[in-house]
């Protein structure tokens, strides 16, 4: 204003300025900009590795790195860096409020594990299966097993993998009623174990939350992120995958912890339990 009136009527800023009743040190004022080349070039670098991550993971990154800025500044630079995911979410059903009591909670290591199926395509367009399984009071990958057609032993072989033949059990897998999982040879191993196998109802994931969250981050951020040549090159990058997801990736309802610091955190506890795999 005050430099618009200067041209305006030619006149001087100390005029100007008791015209228009502001102070001459407030016209003088010049902001002093913070560098923040530093931020940019961290969080660029962050973002190019970890393209699925949004800000707030980004974001818990660079503060654990040391970055001490609030994260109203660290997402001003997200967004004039343009690094903003659009991601569409799903529209949820109304039926889907009306939902049964979530008996998958656990208050312990290895009291309820889930497990489930994903499925994706080699480069040649041939396509495969991955068994997942997961722990769910520490969110922890126990496996992600890769095969062309998994049959109900091809799960028992991974359920004694992870449990070391028997010596570290669940009290309970929460599975669908997939045809893997009602099979006789599942049904044997579990009750020679005595691990209770928790069906879902037919046609409601929902049953089984957790699970479905895992497989769901398991898809944005490894099987769309990847191309896979074999099955042997989707094993490898699989295993990659669950280390980083184990023992790096921010879990927001582990308050921000990867799955290995939360056991870490709590494993003095006395239902604790430590959990197999890496």
């Amino acid at each position: 204003m005050v430099c618009n009136i200067r041209m305006e009527y030619n006149i001087s800023i100390n005029r100007c300025t008791s015209l228009v009743l502001l102070h001459k040190s407030v016209f003088y004022y010049k902001m002093q900009g913070r560098n923040d080349e530093l931020l940019r070039m961290r969080m660029n670098e962050i973002a190019s590795v970890r393209v699925r991550y949004g800000f707030w993971r980004i974001y818990i990154l660079l503060r654990r790195e040391g970055f001490m800025d609030n994260h109203k500044r660290m997402y001003r630079v997200y967004c004039e860096e343009g690094l903003n995911l659009r991601s569409k979410r799903p529209k949820r059903n109304r039926s889907a409020a009306n939902r049964q009591p979530n008996e998958g909670n656990a208050s312990s290591l290895n009291e309820c594990w889930s497990m489930d199926f994903v499925s994706d395509q080699l480069y040649n367009g041939s396509r495969f299966r991955g068994l997942t399984v997961v722990d769910n009071y520490s969110r922890k990958c126990l496996a992600i097993h890769a095969g062309k057609s998994l049959k109900g032993s091809d799960v028992v072989q991974v359920m004694e993998t992870i449990t070391f033949g028997g010596e570290v059990l669940p009290k309970r897998i929460k599975v669908d009623n997939g045809s893997e999982f009602i099979s006789k040879v599942l049904d044997k191993w579990a009750y020679e174990n005595k691990v209770e196998l928790d069906f879902s109802r037919p046609g409601k994931p929902t049953d089984n939350p957790f699970i479905e969250s895992f497989n769901g981050s398991f898809r944005d951020e490894c099987l769309n992120a990847n191309w896979f040549f074999s099955l042997a090159d989707a094993q490898e990058k699989f295993d990659i995958w669950r280390k980083d997801y184990n023992g790096f990736r921010p879990h927001s309802s582990l308050g921000d912890m990867s799955p290995n610091e939360y056991i870490e955190k709590n494993q003095n506890s006395p239902d604790s339990l430590l959990l197999t795999g890496t």
